[in-house]
């Protein structure tokens, strides 16, 4: 019988094993099938690997931006004394971490939240109903991307500022501002013109910052020299103005280069996505800030006959501020032109502001980010071709446009800087009518690192000063 079935089954196996090959078939072609490409599985794959490349790009755009923070503590230390150098690290330190949270709370809402023409009223803490922060939709990075790479151009806007209130003021008085710029002033200007909201109904166009975050620091920076006053012994009884030298160009000139550096985040980034476009971006950008540079220099040696090497760094940052608002929009050529007028004119400008304003602004500030951050905006209603983004400027008025952007990018300029001073001249009056924004005269005296942080950034050094 054991023989019978083992027969049986030296017959049935074969056949078993044949059965079991077919169905295996089945189910490994059926699997298979599923797997195939299509048209709509390869654009579903293309397009998720496309917000993936633009998530990188931004990211890392955002990161070069913020390594700027790095560049504008250099330069503000250069450019003043070694006594307040703690000082100057400390409230650019602070400007970055209280901007990015008060801007996550309050200030990206204000800025990119639905809301009307002059702010927005949502999206606050990054609550997203789907259709808040549609005046970022043509971007297609995640929304915590989107507000990463804003949240730094905040904290850049808030960083001006220090440098023109230096080595005087108050920390506690000034960590009040660096909330109020980064929650709510700061953003307001972003939703006019980056938002939806008036000014970009009405025609302007700022690429990437000139007025929106350049000129808005600036321009609150003005208004904090001047209800601060000046430093003690720059001007004399007569008005005649004193130079107060920096303690170390060395730091100034590696400032210098870090924001060059880090405006290849601020300009290229702003398309907030990898396509073609950023690299005519970086090329317009470094035109212009070498020609800046060039022309700052040979205006510097004209006029106080040595090619002075602040103002020939002032003339790089002039440049990239000058073209941040156009890069995307202007040719190499014109580039160049923006380039050269803005260094020119941020050599007067330090120059006016100084001997015939008397505003006390230690590293330029205010003309390298204000006036030229101005002469930026305005460029693009000259410069604009609409050969390089379609559908956005137009031609400016230098290409055929006639004088409509041209109005637009005025009219930009004008308001921004009102928007700017009032605010400006309440927020800072109120700060020194209840806290106090000035240290004392014999605190300024020793420096604002053994008053206000019980430190010295050169310990161990001994540092003379007659001022």
């Amino acid at each position: 019988m054991f023989w019978k079935l083992s027969k049986f089954k030296k017959k049935l196996l074969p056949g078993i094993a044949v059965i079991s090959m077919m169905v295996l078939c089945c189910f490994s072609l059926t699997a298979f099938a599923d797997d195939i490409p299509t048209v709509a599985s390869n654009a579903a794959a293309i397009a998720e690997k496309g917000i993936a490349l633009d998530t990188v790009w931004t990211l890392i755009a955002g990161m070069l931006v913020m390594l700027m923070q790095a560049g504008f503590a250099m330069v503000e230390t250069g450019f003043t004394r070694a006594k307040n150098a703690c000082n100057i690290m400390m409230k650019n330190l602070m400007d970055f971490s209280i901007g990015s949270i008060a801007y996550w709370a309050i200030g990206f809402g204000i800025m990119f939240g639905a809301g009307n023409m002059l702010f927005g009223t949502s999206g606050f803490f990054l609550n997203d109903t789907g259709e808040t922060f549609a005046s970022l939709s043509w971007s297609t990075v995640p929304l915590s991307c989107k507000y990463f790479f804003q949240m730094v151009f905040a904290a850049t806007a808030a960083t001006i500022v220090s440098g023109a209130m230096a080595e005087r003021t108050k920390f506690s008085g000034y960590l009040i501002f660096s909330v109020v710029i980064s929650a709510l002033i700061y953003p307001i200007v972003g939703h006019w013109i980056w938002g939806g909201g008036w000014l970009a109904e009405i025609g302007m166009w700022d690429f990437a910052g000139s007025t929106v975050v350049h000129s808005t620091g600036a321009w609150i920076a003005l208004t904090g020299a001047i209800v601060l006053g000046p430093r003690l012994g720059k001007y004399n009884k007569d008005g005649s103005s004193n130079a107060i030298p920096g303690h170390s160009l060395v730091f100034a000139s590696l400032g210098v280069f870090l924001l060059w550096f880090g405006w290849y985040g601020f300009n290229p980034g702003s398309t907030m996505g990898a396509v073609t476009d950023i690299a005519h971006i970086a090329v317009t950008t470094t035109l212009a800030a070498s020609a800046a540079s060039i022309a700052a220099m040979f205006t510097a040696w004209g006029m106080f006959k040595k090619p002075d090497i602040s103002m020939a760094l002032n003339g790089a940052l002039a440049g990239l501020v000058g073209i941040t608002a156009g890069c995307a929009f202007v040719s190499a050529g014109s580039a160049i032109i923006i380039g050269i007028v803005a260094g020119i004119l941020v050599v007067c400008a330090v120059v006016f502001i100084d001997k015939t304003l008397h505003v006390d602004d230690p590293v330029g500030a205010i003309s390298v980010h204000g006036v030229c951050g101005a002469w930026g905006t305005i460029a693009v209603g000259l410069f604009a071709q609409d050969v390089f983004c379609p559908g956005t400027t137009g031609n400016g008025l230098l290409f055929g446009g006639g004088v409509k952007l041209l109005v637009s990018q005025i009219a930009g300029v004008a308001s921004v800087f009102a928007w700017c001073m009032v605010t400006g001249f309440i927020l800072f009056n109120v700060i020194k009518n209840t806290i106090g924004l000035r240290v004392t005269k014999e605190e300024e005296l020793r420096g604002l690192d053994i008053d206000e942080h019980g430190m010295e950034a050169y310990s161990g050094f001994q540092i003379f000063s007659n001022q």
